[in-house]
């Protein structure tokens, strides 16, 4: 019972600290990083955040985790993602610095009425990653939910701001693979047993060859092997998808695992929040520098949230 609090613990300080590293380098190109990489918690620059800062990442899996405490509602996590847009709930300083236009759309239909089964985008250019980024708390929620009930509810939770089909697998799969880590599993393996059971799934649904054979490099483990320059670290879903996996696969430590996603550039922020949740489920909350943890944004907030959504699963 303890390594699992500690899992979860680690998840969630996990994907924060991960967000809060890469929001002051956030949109900067990766050859800046390659000659003089970050190393520490930064702060100010991009966003003019202090130190600790973390963004709309983590702001809305806290969201999702806050109503998850209380049971599967797609209805309550649109409403407090909804807080959190305009009121600043769950926000790292109670307010918001920044949000995507995709989610942004997806939201102020939610407060204009619309049921959040039905406010995502449809679009395939409305694939970003504003789905992908706040997902691990489902990932840990529904842990021993069969596939079949896994797959409608990650999609419903996604389909709240992106509702095309290929933001939906990316987000299931991510999710298949944060699993197989919570229940202890070695991270390639993870990734081995993740995929034999997405794959299954996928000749049970008939899904489309065309989308799903676009994430070949996670399903076949080849991503293990992906040299940096093959892997892209945009705000595209797929790109982050593969980016977090990639990170976790080739380093030894939380630390390692959310700088190198950093590293990388681009959509730091968000590379960096997606990663740290894989890595610390991982490694557990014992890996994360407590030096790290001491300038988080409302750590205390986050530990008594774990408590609670802890109690719920």
């Amino acid at each position: 019972m303890i390594i699992e609090h500690n899992k979860v613990k680690g998840c969630f300080l996990g994907l924060a600290i991960g967000d809060a590293l890469g929001v002051p380098v956030e949109f900067s190109e990766r050859e800046q990083w390659r000659r003089a990489p970050v190393k520490e918690m930064l702060g100010f620059r991009v966003w003019n955040q202090p130190p600790g800062t973390w963004s709309d990442d983590s702001s809305l899996a806290f969201c999702l985790a806050e109503s998850l405490v209380n049971g599967y509602d797609v209805e309550d996590i649109g409403v407090k993602s909804v807080n959190w847009l305009y009121e600043g709930y769950w926000g790292a300083h109670h307010k918001v610095f920044d949000v995507g236009n995709t989610t942004k759309l997806a939201l102020s239909r939610i407060r204009g009425g619309k049921s959040a089964k039905y406010s995502g985008e449809w679009d395939e250019a409305s694939n970003g990653n504003g789905s992908l980024m706040k997902i691990a708390p489902a990932a840990l929620y529904f842990h021993n939910t069969d596939d079949d009930q896994l797959w409608i509810a990650i999609s419903e939770i996604s389909s709240i701001t992106h509702a095309h089909f290929r933001s939906c697998f990316c987000c299931f799969v991510y999710c298949k693979y944060l699993i197989e880590l919570y229940k202890g599993e070695e991270k390639l393996e993870a990734l081995r047993k993740a995929s034999e059971s997405i794959r299954q799934l996928m000749d049970s649904k008939n899904f489309s060859t065309t989308e799903t054979q676009l994430l070949d490099r996670i399903l076949t483990l080849k991503i293990a092997d992906a040299e940096e320059d093959e892997i892209k670290s945009s705000g595209y879903v797929l790109h982050t998808l593969e980016a977090s996996i990639w990170c976790l696969l080739t380093t030894s430590s939380y630390k390692e695992a959310v700088l190198k996603a950093v590293n990388l550039g681009g959509d730091t922020d968000t590379t960096a929040c997606v990663t740290g949740a894989l890595a610390g489920v991982y490694y557990g909350v014992e890996q994360i520098p407590g030096e790290w943890v001491d300038v988080l944004a409302r750590r205390e907030d986050i530990v008594d949230l774990v408590k609670r959504f802890y109690k719920a699963i």
